[in-house]
């Protein structure tokens, strides 16, 4: 509508300009004809020279006087006069405005210059119905082909839209359609094929989406599966190890110091792999069991772990050490406080044994207002920066060969079960230390 109005209003003013232009052209050519004959014409001639003109009557100056070359008897009244020389754009919208919204007929007074230098002026009074008609009439004409241009600028428009977007967003969402219908199936990912930036760019980001999700389902339906075969395992095996238990029992009895001395811990160990096979299969059925939440001894838990980890090592070069108050006491599940520390303490041997040098793991305790604090710390080489960036996700990081990336997944995990966390505090050459966070109040 505003690029109308800046149309319409100018075109229908450069109209009217144009309309009493002509007539003064056409009365000027009529004043020539009389001037031609010396005035000696019959009334009826200079009637008709009027009528053709379209005015009533005919001013010319052509030197200093001022000459009324044609009239019309009984000249009505005049209700304005308007001077074409030189008159700005402004006038001649507001005039040609006030002409169209001004219906009745009036008489009015043109001045202009005369062409091909006929005069010094020329002036004509004339009647505004005919003019306001022409200048409905031309509007109309006007409107008329702006409603055509504008139909098919819209048609262009709409076929535009329709091509460009209105097609790639149907697309779009027919692809999202078929995607939600089977995620696990890379074949219906979208391909961004867009022209249109923005498009291509919505497209690009949910290729990546799609992308990103297919391999997750596909990680996790793997997952399902290892799930799965893990519980199985571990159904067999809880079996294997009650059969194995009951022989360690038997240990017990041998008069052997050394076979006396380990077979307790012996017992242990297989106890707590029992347990370990159980929560397997809970975990394959849905998560890590809720801890049993108790008041331990951290000092004898701690020496326990250690003195595991130091047979297991055989004839290795790392030493321990415990730095744990002997009241310090924490509220935890003592198993799964101890697989945590089992695997830390293993985790730090072992990152120890890789430098063929001798070493040290040391497990320190400290209380505080909200809870317990627990470090385990080594002298190893530290942690790759690419495994410190995932470094408690499952399978996604593992700084050993071999190994399955679950170990700290699991023990964040079961810290989180607790309340509390699993940070990695510092790691570099000179050794690595993680701290568990178990909540609580001060120990007494």
């Amino acid at each position: 509508m505003l690029a109308e109005v800046f149309i319409f209003v100018p075109s229908i003013a450069r109209f009217r300009e144009d309309y009493l232009m002509a007539r003064l052209e056409r009365a000027q050519i009529a004043s020539l004809a009389l001037l031609a004959t010396d005035g000696m014409i019959d009334d009826d001639l200079e009637y008709e020279l009027l009528e053709n003109a379209e005015v009533l009557n005919v001013v010319l100056r052509r030197d200093a006087v001022r000459q009324l070359i044609l009239s019309t008897e009984g000249m009505p009244a005049i209700s304005g006069s308007f001077d074409l020389r030189d008159a700005p754009a402004w006038a001649l919208i507001r005039d040609a405005t006030m002409r169209m919204l001004t219906p009745e007929d009036q008489t009015i007074r043109v001045i202009g210059e005369p062409v091909r230098d006929a005069g010094l002026l020329i002036e004509v009074t004339m009647e505004t119905a005919p003019l306001r008609a022409a200048m409905i009439d031309y509007g109309a004409r006007i409107l008329l082909l702006s409603a055509v241009i504008s139909i098919f600028t819209a048609l262009l428009l709409f076929v535009s839209v329709r091509i460009l977007m209105v097609n790639p967003i149907k697309r779009v969402v027919g692809s999202m359609m078929s995607y939600a219908e089977a995620p696990d199936d890379a074949n219906r990912i979208i391909e961004p094929r867009g022209t249109v930036r923005e498009l291509r760019n919505a497209e690009e980001a949910l290729n990546a989406m799609q992308t990103q999700l297919t391999s997750l389902l596909r990680q996790r339906e793997r997952l399902a599966q290892l799930g799965e075969a893990v519980a199985k395992i571990s159904h067999d095996l809880r079996n294997m190890l009650s059969v194995a238990t009951l022989v360690a029992d038997r240990l017990e009895s041998s008069q052997d110091p050394t076979v006396r001395r380990i077979a307790p811990k012996l017992i242990n160990s297989l106890s707590r792999a029992i347990n370990l096979t159980e929560a397997t299969l809970a975990f394959g059925r849905a998560e890590e069991p809720a801890p049993k939440l108790d008041r331990v001894p951290l000092e004898p838990l701690v020496d326990d772990v250690l003195d595991n980890d130091n047979l297991a090592q055989g004839d290795g070069d790392v030493s321990y050490a415990s730095e744990i108050a002997r009241d310090m006491v924490v509220r935890a599940d003592p198993e799964q406080l101890h697989r945590v520390l089992s695997n830390l303490v293993r985790n730090a041997r072992q990152a120890i044994a890789s430098t063929n040098m001798p070493g040290e793991v040391t497990i320190k305790g400290r209380a505080h207002e909200d809870g317990w604090c627990i470090e385990v710390c080594d002298t190893g080489p530290g942690l790759p920066q690419k495994a410190q960036e995932t470094l408690f996700k499952p399978f996604s990081t593992t700084a050993k060969k071999g190994g399955t990336g679950l170990g700290l997944a699991i023990c964040s995990e079961i810290l989180r079960g607790h309340g509390g966390r699993l940070e990695l505090l510092s790691t570099g050459p000179e050794g690595t230390t993680f701290v568990l966070f178990l909540p609580g109040g001060m120990a007494t």
